[in-house]
């Protein structure tokens, strides 16, 4: 009888793995608190199985463990619907939600980069944003998540999240895919559909009096993941006000 390990995911993602063929599976990544895998597919959605020190990405299979152990990322599959790794079974045994909430306090005024660290605030300054071109953001930085793309999800996810139409979405998306990595591209596509990390939704979800804090506690995700989010979404929230008051 196979092993199995039970996990958490969002609805979207369960429904995904669900209804992919039986393939064996590229890996991405592979570390103690991560393991990423591409599913088959023109789209290769990146499907994360991610210990509770891992960052809780849209797209990732949640352990109730801390690391990923025992499992090492040799090898992976899907059958039955079930994604498997290192002949472990990996069941959705509760859904997660993962979608941004409605953003209820006014625009944040000011700089984008406030309370960042200096290094990562000059790094954002130096990508040069524009609303128009935000594709030229794509890839940029280094890691699995450039910097670039980070924010763009924060850009998304925050015009998701106001009930503002992004027509344009979709082409970024699909230029994402052949212009950043696999897993950065499917974030993409995470905050295009309005689907985030659990901090990042905490701070869209603070009153103004909390977030300071929840920014804080957001642009600590990662090296410089979190940090992109925020100052993505803030660009936009700044981008909008401008624009109702034009």
């Amino acid at each position: 009888m196979m092993v199995q390990l039970p996990v958490s995911a969002p609805a979207r993602l369960r429904s995904l793995v669900a209804r992919t063929p039986d393939a064996t599976l590229a890996i991405v990544h592979r570390g103690p608190h991560a393991i990423y895998v591409a599913l088959p597919g023109p789209d290769a959605f990146c499907t994360g199985v991610v210990g509770s020190a891992a960052t809780a990405v849209p797209c990732g299979l949640r352990l109730a463990t801390t690391t990923v152990a025992p499992l090492t990322g040799e090898h992976a599959e899907i059958r039955g619907g079930v994604l498997q790794v290192d002949g472990v079974a990996l069941p959705v045994r509760r859904v997660v939600d993962a979608a941004v909430p409605r953003l209820m306090r006014g625009p944040v005024a000011g700089d984008p980069a406030a309370g960042i660290d200096p290094g990562v605030a000059a790094e954002l300054t130096a990508l040069d944003l524009h609303a128009e071109r935000l594709d030229s953001l794509l890839g940029r930085g280094g890691g699995l998540t450039p910097l670039g793309d980070d924010v763009v999800c924060g850009w998304l996810a925050l015009h998701h999240s106001v009930r503002v139409a992004t027509p344009w979405a979709d082409d970024l998306v699909g230029r994402a895919r052949t212009r950043t990595t696999t897993l950065s591209a499917t974030l993409i596509e995470c905050a295009a559909h309005g689907e985030v990390i659990p901090e990042f939704a905490a701070w869209m979800a603070a009153t103004e009096a909390d977030e300071p804090t929840r920014a804080a506690r957001l642009a600590a995700v990662g090296h410089s993941s979190g940090s992109g989010l925020l100052y993505g979404a803030r660009a936009a929230l700044t981008h909008l006000h401008r624009k109702a008051a034009a």
